[in-house]
C-alpha cells in the first residue's frame, strides 16, 4: 500500500510537471506533447476495444489521423483560413472507410464505428485545445499563443479531483452515480466544485482578460463536464469489462484514465467561451 502511494505520487508529480512545463514553455512543446498524447490515447483506445473480439480497429491509421487533426487545428490557429491543411486528415478518414471493403473482417461496421469514435471522442477534444491556446488580434490578424486557458482546464480538473477525493473521504454518504462509479459521492462532487471555484477566483486576480464571473463560470463548466467525462470513461470500461484503460502511467492507469475528465471538459469550455463572447 505504501509503495503504491509513493509510486502514484512520483508519477503524478512528473506527469503534472511535464504537462505544465510544456504548456507554459511555448507552442512547439505544447504541440509536440499533445500530438503525442492524442496518438497514445487513440492507440490505447484501439487496444482496449480490440480485446473484445468483435472489433479490429486500425489503431495505427486512427492514431495518425488523430495527430493530423490536432496539427490541423494548431496550424489554423497560427494561420487562420488555411483550410487546405485538413486534406491529409480527410484522406486518412477516407482510407479508414474504404479499407474495410478489402480486409474481409467479420464486423466492419464495428471497426468503422470505433475508428470514428476515436476521432470524435479523443482527437477532436484534444485538437480543441488549440482553439483555447491561439488568439487572433482583430487589428493585425496576427495569432498569438497564450497558455493560460488550456492550462486552466487542467488546473480546474486537478483541483476538482483532489477536492472531491478529500471531501468525499470525510463526508461522502450519498452516491452520485452508483451504477457506474460506486465511490463517487454528491458531497465529494460539491466539495470539488467549491475548491475549483476558489481556484477560478484566484486565476481571475492574476489573469483579468476574463471577468471574475466569467472565470467562475468556466470553472463550473469544467467541473460539471469533467465529472461527466470521468463517468463516461467509467461506463466505457465497465462495458468492456476492464479496470484500467492501460498501465503506461505507474499507479495511475492509462492515458484515458488520466485525461477522461478533460476529454469532455475541453469542448464544453470552448462552447462556453464562444457563448460568453456573444453576450
Amino acid at each position: 500500500m505504501k509503495n503504491n502511494l509513493i509510486q502514484r505520487s512520483i508519477t503524478g508529480i512528473i506527469f503534472v510537471a511535464c504537462l505544465v512545463g510544456c504548456i507554459l514553455t511555448g507552442p512547439i512543446p505544447f504541440t509536440i506533447l499533445f500530438a503525442l498524447i492524442t496518438a497514445m490515447s487513440i492507440y490505447e483506445f484501439g487496444t482496449i476495444v480490440n480485446r473484445t473480439g468483435h472489433v479490429q480497429m486500425n489503431r495505427n491509421i486512427s492514431a495518425l489521423a488523430g495527430v493530423f487533426l490536432f496539427l490541423c487545428f494548431g496550424y489554423i490557429g497560427v494561420a487562420p483560413g488555411s483550410n487546405e491543411i485538413f486534406i491529409p486528415y480527410l484522406l486518412l478518414i477516407i482510407y479508414l472507410l474504404i479499407s474495410e471493403l478489402y480486409k474481409k473482417q467479420p464486423n466492419p461496421v464495428n471497426n468503422w464505428a470505433y475508428s470514428m469514435m476515436s476521432q470524435i471522442y479523443i482527437a477532436l477534444s484534444f485538437s480543441l485545445l488549440n482553439v483555447l491556446a491561439y488568439h487572433s488580434d482583430a487589428t493585425t490578424s496576427v495569432s498569438q499563443y497564450d497558455p493560460i486557458l488550456p492550462l486552466s482546464i487542467f488546473i480546474f480538473n486537478w483541483v476538482n479531483d483532489t477536492g472531491a477525493y478529500c471531501t468525499g473521504m470525510l463526508f461522502g454518504k450519498h452516491r452520485l452515480f452508483e451504477r457506474i462509479s460506486p465511490k463517487k459521492s454528491w458531497e465529494g462532487s460539491i466539495g470539488g466544485a467549491v475548491f475549483s471555484m476558489i481556484a477560478a477566483y484566484v486565476l481571475s486576480l492574476y489573469f483579468p482578460f476574463l471577468s471574475t464571473m466569467q472565470w467562475l463560470g468556466l470553472g463550473l463548466v469544467v467541473v460539471v463536464f469533467g465529472t461527466w467525462g470521468d463517468l463516461t470513461e467509467s461506463l466505457l470500461k465497465r462495458t468492456l469489462g476492464i479496470k484500467d484503460s492501460g498501465n503506461i502511467l505507474p499507479g495511475h492507469g492509462g492515458m484515458l484514465d488520466r485525461f477522461d475528465s478533460s476529454i469532455l471538459a475541453i469542448p464544453a469550455a470552448v462552447c462556453y467561451l464562444y457563448f460568453i463572447s456573444l453576450i
